[in-house]
């Protein structure tokens, strides 16, 4: 079948719709005909209205759903059997690392709490043909060979990496104990419009205000970045193709760049004059990381598209329209 007709008229349920990757998926879904509804995390203070506007301003629309709530609330449970959803995106997550520092009691609440709200509610859709939770790249922590596959070992270094590690191994443990549809995603690290705490958004940030640039540490530590449009193509191969469940699936780029070297590029691109200064190394700092992608590529024939001198162009380009530049 072909790809994009799979998701026409699929009912189909994103939590954390309003994040980065959630909204760009959501798009996506929307204009290939899913009846799409979204989970966002909802309260007096949270925030989440403006964001909600913001990020999913594109497809608000053609929304079916609009969920509120807490993914970490037993109240979500319910929330998602009443929606009926036959296939579930859950990218609901507190994922900035550094906030799991001072709150690793929140993060695990949210990752892995709200992970066993999905599971369990899932478990009671008699519709549910797949259901694709967000693992991460950090819960292998700093790669002990030239680059990791899914049978690295998981060695989380900060409570973040921790939450999603357990949130990992808690969904592979209901495929094989309920025989539940599920598919792990491991994305690398992603980047693109929309995203706004990880070190490619600051620094564009802080790039386009001609404000220093600041690295942690020695700069050396290294990511593998992967655009978010290459990324969202891998969501829907993991919640379309049956290939995908009771697998862990790792999708990055397969090529490592330092954190130095981004700063120069994101510098030399945007024309700054950002002068680059290095501080304190960061707690838990995972050295390096490089994704294998060859399950990805024999399951799904899957490959990233955009290099990184590219999506670093387009992301600035997007940050400088924002900005009316």
């Amino acid at each position: 079948m072909d790809k994009d007709i799979f998701w026409k008229g699929k009912k189909v349920l994103v939590t954390g719709a309003g994040g980065f990757i959630g909204s760009h998926l959501t798009d996506a879904l929307v204009s290939k005909g899913a009846e799409v509804s979204v989970f966002i995390k909802w309260d007096s203070g949270s925030g989440s209205r403006p964001q909600l506007i913001d990020n999913l301003q594109q497809s608000i629309g053609e929304i079916k759903n609009i969920l509120k709530g807490d993914i970490a609330s037993e109240d979500a449970i319910k929330t998602i059997k009443a929606n009926q959803p036959e296939i579930i995106f859950h990218l609901a997550a507190e994922a900035y690392v550094n906030y799991s520092f001072d709150h690793p009691v929140e993060v695990l609440k949210a990752n892995l709490l709200g992970t066993l709200n999905v599971l369990h509610a899932a478990m009671d859709l008699k519709e549910v043909r797949q259901i694709v939770c967000t693992s991460s790249s950090e819960v292998y922590g700093t790669a002990q060979k030239e680059s990791i596959d899914e049978l690295h070992p998981l060695n989380p270094t900060s409570p973040y990496a921790a939450s999603k590690v357990a949130a990992d191994r808690y969904c592979y443990a209901y495929w094989k104990t309920y025989g539940l549809p599920v598919a792990i995603i491991r994305p690398f690290n992603t980047y693109g419009p929309r995203h706004t705490y990880d070190v490619i958004p600051k620094f564009i940030d802080l790039a386009l205000r001609n404000e220093p640039l600041t690295i942690y540490g020695s700069g050396e530590q290294s990511r593998d970045f992967t655009y978010v449009s290459d990324m969202v193509e891998a969501f829907m191969l993991m919640g379309s193709r049956k290939e995908a469940i009771g697998q862990a699936v790792n999708f990055g780029n397969g090529r490592d760049y330092s954190v130095n070297f981004i700063a120069e590029k994101i510098r030399e691109l945007s024309k700054s004059k950002s002068k680059i200064v290095h501080v304190e190394k960061r707690l838990a700092e995972v050295q390096r990381l490089i994704c294998d992608y060859g399950l990805a590529k024999k399951l799904f024939g899957w490959k990233p598209i955009v290099s990184i001198e590219e999506g670093l162009q387009r992301n600035i380009k997007w940050e400088k329209k924002q900005r009316g530049r």
